[in-house]
């Protein structure tokens, strides 16, 4: 083993302050797993504090000695040499915050700015200086927001731009973020939807292709996964944007879409036999069980059964209150409790069945492995559930989730989590393997910060807050493009970007504005009222006689019950006191028209 390390190599360390010598110029640094290692700060490293997008460099070169106090957490970039058993010379050292204490992304509009910028880097690239004309909307967009020469509209990659765009409305209740929100949810409507009359239901096309002023439908997927299919996750990602737009402005036809789209859902993708839902159907008759399906057929997986909740699910059933939508949900998590546990085999859930549950382990590309970013959606999204309706087996779930994924699928050494990893360890080997890379996608990390801002923000714990200022830290140094906008879709282990193939794109089949939109949304409504207890503004844009009751509910996620409650509404500017403050309601008045409604909520402190 001493050959393997006998050359020098660049990387990142991540750790905290032990001890700094600043004679010798040497640093001690722990690692999150326990593990130190001496830093030799001898060849003058740039230092920096982490920053926002579209804020300038913050030089702290000059500030180096006094800024590493014991305790505090920071990334080093160095050159490990060899010689003398390893030495290892920092080049470059970022700082979270001014203080030992202090991490800027948890400054009250840090997320609320990050997601103004996304917006404004996917409305630029999408429609320039011009206005807002979706026939212009590409999937493919390049590092800088010059699209490529394909001409394919992906209808979800539509809804996830407009569900970034309607949660940038939610948090700055600028219109042009929700101009683009609605005309991109009408574009849906008019060109992707599909109401088949006879049969009671919608659904959505994979997209179109357009050229000039013709356009042609794609029926089904064109995807390498689900090629010539109606995968279910495409019909649930269809639903994104709208419901998001829905919260905002109450449009009855949005909702209308939802319901015939569960229709759908439940006439053609539930397995009413044995439970949970499939993962795709044939074009022609609709059916899970067709040959032509091949290796998807018959097939159930975390998409097809878990990606309703947070994709739609969750809130159409915040802006209705609807009590189907609260038992479709529960229906879907005692499902994901029951049947994705394996740890009599592996740390990670199961993640792909046959019809009768047992486990598939040799489809496709996955094989025997885990997405680890999965691993931490369920624990993510079982909290939220165990705020509308507590069961031991959500919570006991997403704690042991919670507890057993770093060791596992975290990178312990540089910081952020992994992409895929095998399921199981082969032989003597100590580690679980990575499938074909330990790169970090985006995506990935905002399941991480989310599972672990809502575990400290419901249940508590040191561990989890710890956990998420770490993947919070790591997002935020290495994924934000401050050159071109927006954010990373991969980095190398060490945080460098990835800029190779559809990687390197902003906008692709599997990139639009979503995960990183709702990161921002979500990282603000926990970091400020449940973690930090701090006020935050809403903002909405309904039609009063839309809404049944002229009710507006305000809620920002599934929250514990009582945890927040409405300080101030504003409407059109002007003060209005017609509120259910725990409710979390407004009664609207009895106008015609659309109105502006600013709504302030605040935490409950016991």
């Amino acid at each position: 083993m001493a050959d393997a390390v006998s050359f020098s190599f660049s990387d990142t360390i991540a750790g905290y302050v032990g001890r700094f010598d600043s004679e010798s110029r040497r640093l001690r640094l722990k690692t999150s797993d326990g593990r130190e290692f001496d830093v030799s700060l001898a060849g003058d490293p740039s230092a920096e504090l982490v920053r926002n997008l579209d804020e300038p460099y913050i030089d702290a070169s000059g500030h180096i000695d006094e800024m590493l106090s014991p305790g505090r957490f920071l990334f080093v970039y160095g050159v490990h040499y060899p010689e003398h058993g390893g030495r290892f010379d920092a080049k470059r050292l970022v700082f979270l915050g001014r203080g030992a204490e202090d991490y800027r992304f948890e400054e009250p509009s840090w997320w609320v700015k990050q997601i103004e910028s996304l917006a404004d880097f996917y409305k630029r690239a999408q429609f320039g200086e011009g206005p807002v004309d979706f026939t212009e909307y590409r999937t493919e967009i390049r590092l800088g927001g010059d699209k490529t020469a394909s001409h394919v509209q992906e209808t979800d990659t539509i809804s996830r731009l407009v569900y970034g765009m309607a949660s940038a409305y939610l948090l700055t209740g600028k219109d042009e973020y929700l101009e683009v929100a609605e005309r991109g949810t009408e574009y849906l409507r008019k060109h992707m939807r599909v109401v088949d009359s006879e049969e009671d239901v919608v659904f959505w096309y994979h997209g179109i292709s357009v050229d000039g002023d013709s356009e042609r439908k794609l029926f089904t997927s064109e995807f390498s996964d689900d090629y010539d299919a109606i995968p279910m996750y495409e019909q649930i990602y269809a639903l994104a944007g709208p419901i998001q737009t829905y919260r905002v402005t109450g449009d009855i036809r949005i909702k209308n879409d939802a319901d015939a789209t569960i229709r759908l859902f439940d006439k053609f993708f539930l397995d009413r036999e044995q439970g949970g839902y499939y993962s795709h159907i044939d074009p022609i008759l609709f059916s899970a069980d067709h040959e032509s399906l091949g290796e998807n057929a018959e097939r159930k997986n975390w998409n097809s059964v878990g990606d309703h909740a947070p994709a739609y699910l969750i809130n159409l059933y915040l802006a209705t209150g609807e009590q189907r939508y609260a038992d479709f949900l529960e229906y879907t998590f005692d499902t994901i409790a029951d049947k994705f546990p394996d740890y009599k085999n592996s740390p990670f859930v199961q993640e792909r069945f046959f019809r009768d549950w047992s486990h598939d382990t040799a489809h496709s590309w996955q094989q025997n492995r885990a997405v680890v970013g999965h691993n931490l959606k369920i624990a993510w999204n079982l909290m939220r559930m165990n705020s509308l309706k507590a069961k031991p087996a959500y919570e006991d779930l997403a704690k042991k989730i919670g507890e057993i994924m770093p060791a596992v699928g975290s990178d312990v050494q540089r910081g952020g989590w992994y992409d895929v990893v095998e399921r199981v360890k082969d032989g003597d080997q100590e580690t679980y393997r990575f499938a074909w890379h330990d790169r970090k996608a985006w995506w990935q990390q905002e399941q991480a910060i989310l599972a672990y801002l809502i575990l400290n923000g419901t249940v508590g714990g040191d561990a989890f807050l710890r956990e998420a200022r770490q993947a919070e830290a790591f997002y935020n140094t290495f994924f934000l493009d401050h050159d071109e906008g927006a954010v990373y879709f991969n980095v190398l282990a060490s945080g460098t970007p990835y800029l190779l193939g559809t990687e390197r794109l902003k906008g692709s089949h599997s990139m639009s504005m979503y995960h990183s939109a709702e990161l921002c949304y979500l990282s603000a409504v926990y970091n400020n009222l449940l973690i930090n207890k701090r006020e935050m503004d809403f903002h909405f844009k309904p039609d009063p006689t839309n809404l049944p009751d002229r009710v507006l509910r305000v809620s920002p996620d599934l929250l514990p019950a009582g945890s927040v409650q409405i300080a101030s509404v504003e409407i059109d500017e002007k003060p209005y006191r017609d509120f259910d403050a725990d409710g979390l309601t407004v009664k609207l008045p009895d106008v015609q028209g659309r109105v502006k409604v600013k709504v302030r909520l605040r935490p409950v402190t016991s």
